[in-house]
């Protein structure tokens, strides 16, 4: 295991910048997931890593040493593709060794290596077919195995589950992150999904037109956005406009005033508020309660989402759990309702 520790890296094509002053530390046996919409800097600071791309300032060191001008066969680093880039002609064991084979290792070793990659990839048994006679998730685990079975000190991944229907990508997060706990790699793993990055990151890295916008664990990216920006992309759908009106309190732009946890900042302000933490006729004391009107109900499965419109205009998204989960009999479009939330739920973010 290695840690990784990028020094404000630069990378510049002509007058435009890709990535521009990232600093992060990231520790032995960490996950970090790096996610933001496309042509944010992700996938280039990800390359730049890997040695890919050339850095245009900065360093880059992987425990303690500097890899910032070597080139990716002296990295020693894994590289999970985007589109897999398996060989067409060779079989599935042969995917695996040709790392170990390009490092001349003999090949007893070789075949030793290449058993145990594929049996942590549950791929064993079709370790003499070729690509084409696989599926997207086997061709997936095929990469994987490649990557791990050079016993790296740093995987990376790019987007590694995008080509995958949803079903399998459920499975391969849960594969990938159990791999490499066992293993204890130390992984940055590229992402466009915030699901993705959620459920198998221990810290996450939000970052916007080439530099850091917030970084933390997924819980903090979830529950604590620090940023407008953060909280759209992390999928706040409630974000209102208004001022402080005092000490723990916070006067919406549709006039309402409501209780908010007490900042000690000014200016332009949005209250943000999950979906799931608004409470439809709910007789909680302690909360901020005003009277709507369900305007829409959206079937999503699991769970129901309304949105609710006040008299002022303002206009909310609530999040219930459905009947087919055990949640309330369904609101229909029309019926009056109470929308609530706890001080403490919301947060204040820059306009």
């Amino acid at each position: 295991m290695s840690d990784v520790v990028l020094q404000s890296i630069v990378k510049r094509y002509d007058a435009m910048t890709a990535v521009d002053h990232v600093s992060l530390t990231i520790g032995e046996g960490e996950l970090v997931a790096l996610l933001g919409p496309s042509g944010c800097g992700k996938t280039t600071t990800l390359r730049m890593v890997g040695g890919f791309i050339p850095v245009t300032e900065g360093r880059i060191l992987v425990g303690g040493r500097d890899l910032t001008h070597l080139p990716p066969n002296k990295r020693n680093m894994g590289f999970g593709f985007q589109n897999y880039a398996l060989f067409p002609h060779m079989s599935v064991a042969e995917n695996v060794a040709f790392g170990l084979e390009m490092r001349k290792l003999p090949k007893a070793e070789i075949a030793a290596k290449v058993k145990t990659a594929l049996d942590r990839v549950k791929l064993s048994h079709l370790a003499e077919r070729l690509p084409k006679q696989l599926s997207g998730g086997q061709q997936q685990r095929v990469a994987l195995a490649r990557a791990l079975v050079i016993e790296p000190d740093v995987l990376l991944l790019d987007e590694p589950l995008s080509n995958l229907d949803a079903q399998l990508r459920h499975e391969m997060k849960t594969e990938i992150r159990t791999l490499q706990q066992q293993l204890g790699i130390t992984t940055i793993f590229v992402t466009h999904d915030q699901d993705e990055a959620l459920s198998v990151a221990d810290r996450v890295v939000l970052m916007r037109a080439g530099k850091i916008e917030q970084q933390g664990s997924p819980d903090d990216l979830f529950g604590r956005p620090a940023s407008r920006f953060a909280a759209e992309f992390m999928g706040v759908t409630n974000l209102l406009p208004g001022e402080l009106a005092g000490v723990g309190r916070f006067r919406l732009a549709s006039g309402e005033e409501v209780r908010v946890h007490p900042v000690g900042v000014g200016g332009d302000l949005s209250l943000a508020l999950r979906p799931e933490r608004l409470a439809l006729n709910a007789d909680e004391p302690d909360h901020n309660a005003l009277p709507a009107v369900v305007d829409l109900a959206t079937y999503r499965g699991l769970v129901i989402d309304y949105r609710v419109a006040t008299a002022s205009g303002l206009v909310l998204i609530a999040r219930r759990p459905s009947p087919a989960v055990g949640g309330p009999a369904p609101l229909k479009p029309g019926q009056p309702v109470r929308v609530s939330w706890h001080p403490d739920a919301g947060t204040l973010v820059p306009a």
